[in-house]
């Protein structure tokens, strides 16, 4: 088979188009002939040498990548046989090997791809999906809701915004130049609005003031994946009363920057709160033995009820790192996905 290979951490021209031996499930495995891999900016992250949340780096070489989708080609012992030979997506956990024709993972992981989905966005649902689902526990939106979301052209952000939206909140959605604020719109934002420009803010503010009737004279929520400055400038816009639901930093990186964070007297002083969503609280929440798998059924049911479609941008598997670097840099839209 052809994978992606990372030989040495660092820039993501090393990762390299290669050629390795085929994997054999082992018992209680499956194979998928992948047709579909997901690019997670941890992965950017790790290619570098920086663990972000893992525990550990993983060995040399490596094949990254952790969610795939694609057709069960082989099983080992004791696999149920019907596996055999339907249209699959799976998280692999964060044993790599996900960018590769050929992937084994526990057949336990396994989900049916429900047919109204393609390949490529059902590994957006698996992994985006779920984690938007995990970041949805820590607020209820309703029609009387104004949510406004940073990074709205994203994967996250993308299907933030069509939930808010079947909640029958007002969504004031945010991104980085002309062709990304056209897709936040026509993904249903009630303002779409370019980042870029510094006045921002007294755009959006000037729209807030106009809702009229409901009685609120901000947002009452701001779902947070950027920080830095953007991330500051939209906390700013919150209502007292409103939630700050911070899920990360891509504004600053994940090789360097930090979540924005408020002490407890300046949250009073705004009349604040703030939901710092990532890691164990994200499946506490979630009230299951297995965490995990709840939010990504959840997310595969809200995509099978029309609520969710994910944006997702494809990239050859033999341009892992363009799509690295791409996404890295920010020219990405949606979900990226490696095609084999």
């Amino acid at each position: 088979m052809h994978a992606i290979r990372l030989h040495t951490f660092g820039p993501a021209e090393h990762l390299t188009y290669e050629e390795t031996p085929d994997p054999a499930p082992a018992p209680g495995q499956v194979r998928i002939a992948v047709t579909a891999a997901g690019v997670h900016l941890l992965d950017t992250a790790i290619r570098a040498g920086v663990k972000g949340p893992l525990p550990e780096l993983p060995e040399l070489p490596t094949i990254p990548g952790r969610e795939v989708a694609g057709t069960v080609d082989a099983l080992g012992e004791g696999v149920d046989g019907s596996w055999l030979g339907k249209r699959v997506v799976a998280h692999i956990g964060f044993a790599p090997g996900g960018y590769a024709e050929l992937v084994v993972t526990e057949a336990s992981r396994l989900h049916e791809i429900p047919g109204s989905l393609d390949d490529a966005e059902a590994v957006a649902l698996i992994g985006t999906g779920r984690t938007t689902m995990g970041i949805l526990q820590f607020t209820e939106l309703t029609p009387d809701s104004v949510a406004v979301v940073p990074a709205a052209a994203g994967g996250i952000g993308t299907l933030l915004v069509q939930y808010a939206k079947h909640a029958g909140a007002t969504v004031i959605g945010l991104a980085g130049g002309p062709e990304k604020t056209a897709r936040v719109a026509a993904n249903g934002a009630d303002l779409a609005v370019d980042y870029k420009n510094p006045e921002w803010p007294d755009e959006v503010r000037a729209y807030l003031a106009k809702l009229g009737g409901s009685g609120v004279p901000g947002a009452t929520v701001v779902f947070d994946g950027v920080g830095g400055e953007a991330g500051l400038a939209a906390v700013d816009l919150l209502a007292p009363g409103g939630a700050h639901v911070v899920f990360g930093w891509s504004g600053e990186g994940l090789r360097d920057g930090a979540p924005l964070t408020f002490t407890d007297e300046q949250l009073a002083a705004r009349g604040i709160t703030q939901l710092n969503v990532l890691g164990p609280e994200m499946m506490r929440r979630a009230s299951s033995d297995n965490p995990i798998r709840t939010l990504e059924l959840a997310a595969l049911a809200e995509a099978e009820k029309g609520h969710f479609t994910p944006a997702v941008q494809r990239y050859p598997l033999a341009e892992a790192a363009a799509a690295h670097a791409d996404l890295e840099n920010r020219r990405t839209t949606g979900k990226v996905v490696l095609i084999p």
